[in-house]
C-alpha cells in the first residue's frame, strides 16, 4: 500500500517555526563528514567485536560526549556511554546427519546453521511439513519433533516453525543446488571464523536448523526428489492431503561445538526530559556492518552508516534544543548498537538487560539504511518506507503520518508492513527487540538495491539530500512523541 500525505494537520505540541529551527541543523554535509569516517576502510567494516567496531564505538562516544549527552551505563570503560555486550564466538566442530545408516557431512550435502551441543549421537522423528505454511504446520503434530520443508523462504518459515514446538527444522532450498551452494558457501566461512552468539553451546533454547540438498531429503523419505518437489508444491497450493502420503521418518545427528568469550559495545546517549523525564524515547541504529573478505571491505555506508550518522545528527539537534531551553519533556535515549548483522544481537541484550525500565519507554524509533533509492522508486519523489507504525499502536501511526503531511511530505511506502510479505523486514532490525515487549516502534528503510551486503555499499553512492530529509522525519516524530501531553497508547 502507498500512501502520499499532502494534507496539513495542526496541534502540535509546540509551534512549527520552534520545530524547523532545530530540524534544519540536520544538514547533508554533517551527515556527510560523519559517513565519510564511520564507512570508511579504516574502519574495516565494524564488525561486531573486531578492531574496526571498536574504532566506531569510539568516534560516537566522543560524539556524544561532546554534545553534553549523559552516558547511562554503569560501566568499567567508556565513562558510561557503552553498555558491554558478552558474546560467544562459536565455532564448529564435528556436526553430522545420519540417515539410514548413511552418514552427511557438514559443509557438504548439508550445512549445520545454529542450534546446541547435542552431547553425542541423538535421534529425532522427522515430519514432512511441503512449503512450512502456517496452514501445512497447523494440520501437523510437530512439537519436539523434526520438520523437513521444502522452500526459499528462509526468514518466512524457520521462525514459526520453531515457536510451534519443532526441536530440529531441515530445509531443502528449493528444487536444485544453486541456492544450497550460495548458502554453503556463506556458512563454510562464518562456521570456520565462528559465529557469535548471546547464549554458550548447550544453553538457552533447543532449535538446531540444517540447510539439506535433495539427496539428503530424498534419503529421509525414501522418496524421489521429484515426488517430494511436487507434494510440497501441491500442499502449498492447499492439497491437504499432499503431507499424508509421506511418512514420518528417523534420523540421528550429532553437533559439537566450542566457544570463546569475545566483547562489543551499544553506545548510549542520555539526554534527560523535563517534567516527563521518567518516561523514554529510545532512537536506534545499528553501527556494525560485514567487515571484510579478506582483500575487500565491507564499508556499510547505507548499511546502517546512513543510520547512525542520523542518530548522531538527531541527538546534536535536541542537544541544541535543549541547550537553548526548549528540551524535550520526556527524556530520549541515543543508542547505537552492534551485533545486528550477527543476529540483532546488540539491541536484544539491551532489551533483556535494559538501562532504563521498558516499562516506561514510550517507543522505538529505528533507521536502518535511509541513505539510498531502491529499484522499485528510481526516478521518482522523495519517499521512504515505514514498517511497524501500526502493529501496536494506532496513535504512533497517526502521528507518524501528521509530522510528514505538516513537515516533509514524502511519499510513505508501507509495502513491507503488510503481513504477509515474503521479506518479512518487521523481524529483521533491531525495532524487533523492543516490539516484542510490547513497545510501539517505527522502522525507517529505503528498502534494498543492488550494494546490499557487498563491498560496493560505499559512501559515494549515498544521497545525502534523501538522507537529510529522511532524518527530519524521524526528528519530527521523535519531538512529537517526546513533547505531547499524554504518552502512546499500546492498543493493539
Amino acid at each position: 500500500m502507498l500512501i502520499f500525505m499532502s494534507i496539513p494537520f495542526s496541534g502540535f505540541s509546540q509551534t512549527s517555526d520552534v520545530v524547523v529551527k532545530y530540524a534544519r541543523t540536520i544538514m547533508e554535509d554533517d551527515l556527510s563528514g560523519h559517513l565519510s569516517i564511520l564507512a570508511s576502510d579504516a574502519l574495516e567494516g565494524r564488525e561486531t567485536g573486531k578492531r574496526g567496531q571498536k574504532m566506531a564505538a569510539t568516534y560516537i562516544k566522543e560524539h556524544f560526549k561532546k554534545l553534553g549527552l549523559k552516558g547511562p551505563a554503569q560501566s568499567d570503560c567508556g565513562e558510561g556511554y557503552y553498555q558491554t555486550v558478552p558474546l560467544y564466538v562459536v565455532r564448529q566442530g564435528e556436526v553430522y546427519l545420519s540417515v539410514q545408516g548413511k552418514r552427511f557431512e557438514n559443509f557438504n550435502q548439508m550445512v549445520f546453521d545454529h542450534g546446541n551441543n547435542s552431547n553425542g549421537e541423538q535421534e529425532i522423528e522427522i515430519v514432512f511439513a511441503g512449503g512450512g505454511t502456517a496452514d501445512e504446520i497447523s494440520r501437523l503434530d510437530i512439537k519436539g519433533k523434526g520438520v523437513l520443508v521444502v522452500t526459499e523462504n528462509f526468514n518466512g518459515v524457520i521462525p514459526a516453525i520453531f515457536k510451534a514446538g519443532a526441536r530440529l527444522v531441515i530445509v531443502q532450498a528449493g528444487e536444485g543446488m544453486d541456492v544450497f551452494n550460495r548458502v554453503r558457501n556463506y556458512f563454510k566461512y562464518t562456521g570456520y571464523e565462528g559465529e557469535l552468539s548471546l547464549e554458550k553451546p548447550g544453553e538457552g533454547s533447543e532449535e538446531n536448523l540444517f540447510f539439506v540438498t535433495p539427496e539428503v531429503s530424498e534419503s529421509i523419505f525414501g522418496l524421489a526428489r521429484e515426488k517430494i518437489i511436487s507434494l510440497s508444491q501441491s500442499s502449498m497450493k492447499g492439497n491437504k492431503g499432499a503431507l499424508k502420503k509421506v511418512n514420518p521418518s528417523k534420523i540421528r545427528f550429532s553437533i559439537e561445538q566450542t566457544a570463546d568469550m569475545v566483547t562489543t559495545e551499544n553506545v548510549l546517549g542520555y539526554l534527560e526530559g523535563t517534567d516527563k523525564k521518567d518516561e523514554l524515547v529510545v532512537l536506534t541504529a545499528h553501527y556494525d556492518h560485514e567487515g571484510t573478505n579478506g582483500e575487500e571491505v565491507f564499508n556499510g555506508a547505507d548499511d546502517d552508516g546512513s543510520g547512525t550518522v542520523t542518530i548522531l545528527e538527531l541527538a546534536e539537534a535536541f542537544a541544541k534544543a535543549k541547550e537553548d531551553g526548549n528540551g524535550p519533556r520526556r527524556s530520549i535515549l541515543f543508542m547505537t548498537v552492534s551485533g545486528e548483522e550477527k543476529g540483532l544481537l546488540g539491541s536484544k541484550y539491551y532489551t533483556d538487560h535494559p538501562i532504563f525500565s521498558l516499562d516506561n519507554t514510550v517507543v522505538d524509533l529505528n533507521i536502518d539504511m535511509v541513505g539510498r533509492t531502491d529499484p522499485k522508486h528510481e526516478g521518482g519523489g522523495d519517499y521512504i518506507y515505514l514498517i511497524g507504525s501500526d502493529k501496536l499502536s494506532t496513535e504512533l501511526h497517526d502521528l507518524s503520518e501528521k509530522a510528514n503531511a505538516t513537515y516533509t511530505k514524502m511519499e510513505l511506502d508501507y509495502t513491507f508492513n503488510d503481513e504477509g510479505h515474503p521479506e518479512r523486514f518487521y523481524y529483521r532490525s533491531d525495532h524487533w527487540n523492543f516490539a516484542k515487549n510490547n513497545i510501539p516502534i517505527i522502522f525507517y528503510f529505503n528498502g534494498t538495491h543492488a550494494d546490499y551486503h557487498r563491498p560496493t555499499d560505499t559512501v559515494e553512492k549515498i544521497e545525502f539530500d534523501k538522507l537529510e530529509k529522511r532524518a527530519r522525519l524521524v526528528f519530527y516524530t521523535a519531538w512529537e512523541i517526546a513533547n505531547r501531553e499524554t504518552r502512546l497508547k499500546v492498543d493493539k
